[in-house]
């Protein structure tokens, strides 16, 4: 009964941010596809300044998450003090991390995009695909902040076990963006045909509209949390638990901020086999990342409710529930595995490109789904080490791996082999499987079991 309470409780949690997160993704995908039907130096374009603002993405994500292993112990600990400066902590580190995506794209996003059109192709034009990146990147970097305030207020409704307000901003959210995307890309109703930077444009407006609702609406109704009373009386916190959660957040935001590069140096290793590889993986990223906030979110859930029962003091119950969370994660990313790959032959067909670029879409999005399993039990590992605390720990595990390890690989792969780019991308995949046992070995022994705010 208890373990059927432990998997409620997940899904409780997990599901409105598997819709909220599925919901912002679906955006990105809204934008790939229709964008895809303006060619595909538009869907390249679109793809590249998209992995690069998923590195921003990626260091918000990180740079709350440290104050959020408190924030999730303090409310577990009922400290409602403590948790309303886990909150003020994340507003100073992501104002810092908007000020600095935008002076970095601002000033070297040319640069940036340039890295990945040194590919060869014969059916893309680089020249031109520069042109509709900068047009993309520029409306692009004003969704930044609205992105910034939206994080900092839904994850700390998550930590309360609050999934919904998020989860409805984004279902409208992502209505706005196909609505806009709709008129904008094309020129409909009387609105002006503005191609990529119309769906740039409906993606801004996007996150202006959630950012607007979760915000509202959460003070609307502030008396349900006690955290808001008092919150903007002051931003300062407390010394010394300022530095604490610096020291705790700081491996995390180095983590998700290299991972993320990682990813884009990856993307670039794969480019210089051909634009065509860019696009393909465009392709199978958009619907890919659709279903992969499944495992994401439940790893979330996984931290949140191994840090409440951290807080509690009730270690071994935490211990017993990491291990059903992470067998559960995997058992549910066997099931996205199938999904995708019956849908990996039609869903290419929606993008208007050469048959080449469709072909890697499909085998691409095959490799993905055969390791969703692999990756879903990764995610719920690398949240449990975090959850007591283990931040450094996470950092070694996750991000230094990824250069140390994944990133050479596929260079090597790239650059010294003849191997197809699909049995290089598979091996590149396969090379997780590692992380997989030295994390099942780390959580065995309990080395992350602790309580971090007594």
């Amino acid at each position: 009964m208890k373990e059927q309470t432990i998997y409620r409780r997940a899904l409780y949690l997990a599901v409105p941010m598997i819709i909220q997160n599925g919901i912002t993704n679906m955006v990105t995908l809204i934008d790939n596809v229709m964008v895809g039907s303006l060619g595909t130096e538009a869907m390249t374009a679109v793809s590249i300044v998209g992995q690069l603002i998923f590195v921003y993405s990626l260091a918000i994500f990180g740079g709350i998450s440290g104050p959020g292993i408190y924030g999730a112990q303090y409310y577990g600990q009922g400290n409602t003090e403590g948790f309303r400066n886990s909150v003020r902590m994340k507003i100073w580190i992501c104002a810092f991390c908007a000020a600095a995506g935008f002076l970095i794209f601002s000033c070297a996003g040319k640069d940036l995009i340039r890295l990945y059109l040194h590919g060869e192709s014969e059916t893309v034009d680089a020249v031109q695909t520069m042109q509709y990146a900068i047009q993309y990147l520029d409306i692009m970097l004003l969704t930044i902040i609205p992105f910034m305030i939206t994080q900092i207020y839904a994850s700390s409704l998550r930590e309360t076990g609050d999934s919904l307000k998020p989860m409805v901003a984004g279902i409208i959210s992502v209505i706005v963006d196909i609505v806009f995307n709709y008129l904008l890309i094309y020129g409909k109703y009387g609105f002006p045909r503005l191609g990529v930077r119309g769906a740039a444009i409906a993606t801004l407006m996007a996150r202006i509209v959630e950012v607007l609702i979760v915000v509202l609406w959460t003070h609307l109704k502030k008396t349900d949390y006690a955290f808001l009373q008092g919150l903007y009386r002051t931003l300062l916190v407390p010394k010394e638990m300022a530095g604490r959660m610096i020291q705790k957040g700081l491996p995390i935001f180095f983590n998700e901020f290299l991972w993320a590069g990682g990813i884009a140096a990856l993307t670039q290793c794969y480019s210089t086999r051909g634009l065509e590889i860019v696009a393909g993986l465009n392709i199978s990223n958009a619907i890919c990342n659709l279903l992969n906030v499944v495992f994401v979110s439940l790893g979330s859930a996984v931290g949140i409710l191994s840090g409440q029962t951290l807080g509690a003091r009730k270690f071994e119950q935490a211990k017993k529930n990491a291990f059903q969370l992470m067998w559960f994660t995997g058992i549910i990313c066997v099931g996205l595995t199938v999904v995708l790959i019956a849908i990996s032959g039609v869903f290419p067909e929606f993008y208007d490109t050469t048959r080449q670029v469709k072909h890697y879409g499909q085998w691409f999005i095959i490799v993905t789904a055969l390791f969703f399993p692999v990756q879903g039990f990764l995610n719920s590992l690398y949240f449990t080490l975090r959850s007591g605390g283990k931040t450094v720990i996470t950092f070694l595990f996750d991000s230094v791996y990824s250069w140390v390890i994944t990133l050479p690989t596929a260079l090597c792969l790239c650059f010294l082999t003849p191997l197809p780019i699909l049995a290089v991308y598979a091996i590149v995949q396969a090379a997780d499987i590692i992380k997989v046992i030295v994390g099942y070995v780390m959580i065995q022994k309990g080395i992350w079991i602790s309580n971090i705010v007594e």
